[in-house]
């Protein structure tokens, strides 16, 4: 009888263990919306980015990832790194200064929430915040402006 017992209950545990590992498991998956939104969203920001903007600038990285962050990492000629983090739940708005074939995105956070960082600074490395990202951009168009907005805002209302 006590072998039953014992078997019930580890019958029940391994059940609740799986049934809770899949639960952890599901909350990661990117649904076919989301990734739409992401692979259209890091095709116009990498798209769009005006690389020539900035001075001496060897590589760059721009991204939207599936946890609703905007990534942008700047490395310059001297060895200096410019990283930006930005948390799409704390988007507030979007703005454009510019014409279509050059200008500057602005994402505004709600408060000083993007973290902006610098590495091998001769000035020495920075960590603060910000309430501005200013991206600039080349060939925006009024139709890929709206359709980023779009993509930034289902990713801020996303939980």
């Amino acid at each position: 009888m006590l072998k039953q017992v014992l078997r019930r209950y580890n019958y029940l545990f391994y059940t609740i263990f799986i049934l809770g590992v899949g639960v952890s498991f599901a909350s990661f998956i990117v649904t076919p919306d989301e990734q739409k939104w992401i692979t259209w969203g890091n095709k116009c920001l990498t798209y769009a980015y005006d690389p020539a903007a900035e001075v001496k600038l060897k590589k760059w990285e721009l991204t939207l990832t599936s946890d609703a962050f905007v990534r942008f990492r700047k490395t310059y000629t001297n060895g200096k790194q410019e990283y930006y983090s930005f948390q799409l739940h704390r988007f507030k708005d979007m703005d454009y200064l510019g014409n279509v074939n050059e200008g500057v995105l602005k994402l505004k956070a709600n408060a000083d929430d993007i973290i902006v960082q610098t590495y091998d600074d001769p000035k020495g490395n920075v960590d603060s915040m910000a309430t501005t990202l200013s991206i600039p951009v080349k060939n925006m168009d009024p139709d890929r402006l709206d359709s980023l907005r779009k993509a930034l805002i289902y990713f801020k209302e996303r939980r």
